[in-house]
């Protein structure tokens, strides 16, 4: 495939506007939830939005992998292999929370190249590729240029999770950051991609999770990795710190690395 990362970004997006349609149709309907074996839930918004995802990259690249949350692998060890997590957040979808979203990534070789986050019911669609650049609706967006957490706006998914298994890490957390606020999914990501916070933590995280946001912090400037500040791939260990500069990530997994 010779796509240039501007026409994978390209791509990414035609295909999450594809399947787009039936997050949308489902959302805030009398829904039946099922419970997975996690307990997680799931609808017939999730597989139907992932089957649609499935079959545009099938479509058009028929002999690239597919990784996603609802059906599992397809041609994993494919040079390029699509990860999917048709709805991210799906207990908000259940709940009429516009915040849950599409997460599409592509990996070329086991690394992620580019990304997106699809906010189906806000309108906003994040796209973004490793060395390249990151969008929000086609403008150029970029993170912010905090170099510290004293300064940082900090958004930590799972708190109450935290809470339980690391406390002294939030304890310090709460009281190195200027803001620290509970926050969920993948939107927060997005937010951090396009400047309106500095920093996200996360954990208990699956590769489906995680990987697509990768190009999208990377091209808008940030650094993200696991915990120890090893780039995440597919066999990372699901926490994740995402930062808007190098410095502000530094000093995060320095804080982190006691706990790893």
């Amino acid at each position: 495939m010779s796509l240039s990362r501007d026409d994978l970004l390209k791509v990414s997006l035609e295909i999450l506007h594809a399947a787009k349609e039936p997050a949308l149709r489902y959302f805030r309907t009398a829904l039946q939830v099922s419970d997975k074996e996690d307990e997680s839930p799931v609808t017939v918004g999730d597989r139907e939005t992932e089957k649609a995802l499935r079959a545009e990259i099938k479509r058009r690249f028929p002999d690239h992998g597919v990784i996603g949350e609802e059906f599992g692998a397809d041609n994993p060890d494919a040079e390029y292999v699509w990860i999917v997590d048709p709805v991210d957040g799906t207990k908000s979808f259940i709940s009429g929370m516009p915040l849950f979203g599409t997460l599409l990534g592509l990996l070329h070789q086991g690394r992620p190249i580019v990304g997106t986050i699809g906010m189906p019911a806000l309108g906003e669609d994040f796209a973004g590729a490793v060395n390249g650049h990151s969008v929000m609706n086609g403008a150029v967006i970029s993170c912010r240029e905090t170099q510290n957490l004293h300064a940082a706006f900090v958004s930590c998914n799972e708190l109450p999770s935290l809470f339980t298994t690391h406390p002294q890490l939030v304890s310090e957390l709460t009281s190195r950051a200027r803001y620290l606020r509970p926050s969920n999914d993948c939107y927060p990501y997005a937010q951090l991609a396009a400047g309106w916070v500095d920093a996200v933590v996360d954990c208990n995280l699956q590769p489906y999770d995680y990987l697509p946001l990768v190009g999208v912090i990377e091209g808008a400037g940030g650094v993200i990795t696991d915990w120890s500040g090893a780039p995440l791939t597919l066999h990372s260990d699901g926490r994740v710190i995402a930062a808007a500069t190098a410095e502000l990530h530094a000093e995060m997994v320095a804080l982190f690395k006691n706990s790893v």
